[in-house]
């Protein structure tokens, strides 16, 4: 009898499949599949108009994610010239559909499209990404509040493709080389270098991580970014993480900077909490913040692990409007259309 141990997700408890006999039973199947109590496991489901349309979005995810991880599969397959192909492809689809309130304004209805095509080659050594925006030309402000905001309120970039070419320092520090164009007319050439290394000792309740970035677009010119981040266990569930970051813009000759203080907590297996408290700056005419922010973000995942529900109210306070408080509430539906190859169900 052949015996396989497979995982779906971090947070998944191993499930264990006998190849000969390869039907789960609902016992046996990862708490994220299903979306009510155990002792529900055999009831009958009532018909409904609601029953009829989740089962066609169910229907939808199930397609669309086998297309995406096929698309991947084959290409993946195309550029290494082997017949094996890797898992743990990282393309998806993300959609959204969001709503923002703010003081004195009514609710406004924005759709939200994101996309990451990630083809690795059996070699490790090369991958093919197509991406719907860059975080390069996306201003740093707008990335540290980037779930905050709906699409409307987005600085426009452009869809880029690049090949990315993977390396190493000894066992420590990751090297990644991307050289591409945005996907455009014109096109606009671009390359970028980053270096990344991680501190998680075993037994220890803090991790750091730091990552350098440098980048030159043709068009936009030259750019480095420069990240420090460290989180530690703070018990009873909670997460803690403190993160700094420090860009130079070239043509503007000046810094920009942030600071934010967040913290995370997995309230059960279908909600998480998140808080966070934010700072931005910049060093011209001198060095000065030019916005604080908070926010909290409370998510749920509302079928198996693709369709989440979010729920964001915020408060920024600008320099630009003289630190007068402004106060928005988001809510976003998001579906992830992606695929993986260890997928068990």
């Amino acid at each position: 009898m052949a015996i396989a141990t497979v995982t779906h997700g971090a947070q998944t408890p191993p499930v264990t499949i006998d190849r000969e006999n390869p039907e789960l039973l609902p016992e046996d199947l990862p708490a994220s599949f299903y979306n009510f109590a155990p002792d529900e496991y055999w009831r009958e489901p009532r018909d409904s108009y609601w029953l009829s349309f989740s089962n066609w979005v169910i229907q939808q995810e199930r397609t669309q994610g086998q297309r995406i991880q096929s698309l991947g599969e084959w290409a993946d397959r195309t550029l290494s010239g082997s017949q094996q192909a890797l898992p743990g492809n990282e393309s998806y689809v993300r959609l959204g559909f969001a709503t923002e309130s703010e003081y004195g304004d009514p609710a406004q209805f924005d759709p939200e499209v994101k996309f990451r095509l990630e083809l690795p080659t059996v070699e490790h050594k090369l991958r093919l990404v197509v991406e719907s925006e860059s975080d390069e030309l996306i201003p740093l402000e707008e990335r540290r509040r980037i779930r905050q905001i709906t699409n409307e309120e987005r600085s426009e970039t452009q869809a880029t493709g690049a090949l990315r070419v993977l390396s190493s320092v000894g066992d420590a520090i990751n090297l990644s080389n991307d050289v591409g164009v945005r996907l455009r007319i014109p096109a606009d050439a671009f390359w970028r270098a980053t270096a990344e290394k991680r501190w998680d000792e075993t037994g220890s309740p803090w991790n750091f991580a730091v990552k350098q970035r440098l980048y030159y677009f043709h068009q936009d010119g030259w750019g480095a970014r420069s990240s420090f981040g460290a989180g530690r266990d703070l018990g009873n569930g909670w997460q803690g993480l403190l993160a700094s970051e420090l860009e130079w813009l070239h043509d503007d000759r000046k810094f920009v900077f942030s600071q934010v203080l967040s913290s995370y907590k997995r309230l059960n297996n279908r909600a998480t909490i998140n808080p966070r408290l934010g700072l931005i700056g910049e060093s011209q005419p001198n060095w000065r913040h030019t916005s604080l922010f908070a926010d909290l973000t409370w998510r749920y995942r509302i079928h198996n692990d693709w369709l989440f529900g979010e729920i964001i109210p915020a408060v920024e306070f600008p320099r630009s409007e003289s630190f007068k408080d402004r106060g928005s509430l988001i809510l976003r539906i998001e579906l992830y259309f992606s695929g993986s190859i260890d997928r068990v169900w």
